[in-house]
């Protein structure tokens, strides 16, 4: 899915963004050292950034040459906010495990994971005030956004009557507003045009629509005959997602809606297997389909080359059909 696919070695960017997320991560207080630098240090795919990247690099001539030190920083902002909200969110979802490993609230507590969740989005801020005033207005004002699409999930938990309006406009502040971000800064660090500045922010927005809902449908995938924890935690915590509104709303509603006002775990498993078992799965993927090609779409008037090559495939990874 990483849009730097064309590039000549995209383990060194990425090693470059991770060299300075380490950096990024540590403070004058070794136990807050600790804790902000543990997700950081395990590792992971770093999608956000390579999005700032590759939208920095849209109409570049300099294809091989390593990342400029802008769109590192760049990068580096917009996954702090990322790793921040993971900390905040593991803290709400009362999470034991993320990316494999003891999660930060299990280890430390709740209150050292929300401090730290702030320190990262913090330093985040601190690395986009250096880029530029614009910069760091647009990454405040996104970090707000992920709050804001936060407390409308949290708001609909338990609540039977959420509708598709409401997810989406959840999913549009927790997720995509932060790709949207990744796309637009990468455009601003870059010196693009006002035009292509929105289309690659738009682009990222949708493609951060299809990829939530991409991962919502993921969530109730069989694996070795189980469920994954993540689904099974979503249903039990009363998190309704687009498979599960749309279930709802079916003829296997009724029975759905039974499972879910007895809470138990024998009822989740059943509710699990009633959205499973039909259509919901299915039109959930083709809703993101839509998402995916909107955002290759937003690509069409940007000047050609590899590095749209690289976006368009990104998005395009996430339909189906």
């Amino acid at each position: 899915m990483t849009p730097l696919a064309w590039r000549p070695d995209p383990s060194a960017d990425t090693a470059m963004i991770e060299e300075r997320l380490k950096t990024a991560v540590v403070s004058a207080d070794d136990s807050l050292t600790e804790i902000a630098s543990h997700l950081a240090h395990l590792g992971g795919p770093r999608i956000r950034p390579s999005f700032v990247a590759a939208s920095a690099l849209v109409g570049s001539a300099e294809s091989s040459a390593s990342l400029s030190d802008d769109i590192v920083t760049a990068g580096v902002s917009v996954e702090l906010v990322h790793l921040g909200s993971i900390y905040h969110d593991d803290v709400i979802d009362e999470a034991e495990a993320r990316l494999g490993a003891e999660s930060v609230n299990h280890r430390w507590g709740d209150l050292n994971a929300i401090l730290a969740g702030d320190f990262l989005m913090a330093r985040a801020s601190e690395l986009a005030a250096s880029l530029s005033t614009e910069i760091a207005e647009l990454l405040a004002e996104t970090i707000g956004w992920v709050c804001e699409g936060q407390v409308k999930e949290l708001r609909s938990r338990e609540q039977l009557s959420r509708t598709e309006a409401q997810y989406l406009d959840a999913i549009a502040g927790k997720t995509a507003a932060l790709f949207s971000t990744a796309c637009r800064i990468g455009a601003l660090v870059s010196g693009k045009n006002r035009h292509h500045v929105d289309r690659l922010t738009e682009f990222g927005r949708s493609f951060g629509l299809a990829f939530q809902i991409r991962h919502d449908v993921a969530d109730f995938a069989a694996t070795n005959g189980q469920q994954p924890a993540s689904s099974r935690t979503d249903l039990a915590a009363g998190i309704y997602t687009m498979p599960t509104i749309r279930s709802l709303d079916s003829e296997n509603g009724a029975e759905l809606r039974r499972m879910l006002d007895m809470g138990d775990p024998a009822a989740i498993t059943s509710g699990l297997d009633i959205v499973r078992s039909g259509g919901a799965l299915a039109t959930s993927l083709s809703t993101a389909s839509e998402h995916a090609h909107a955002a290759a779409g937003h690509l069409d008037d940007l000047p050609p080359g590899r590095a749209v090559d690289g976006l368009r495939a990104a998005a395009l990874a996430l339909a189906v059909g």
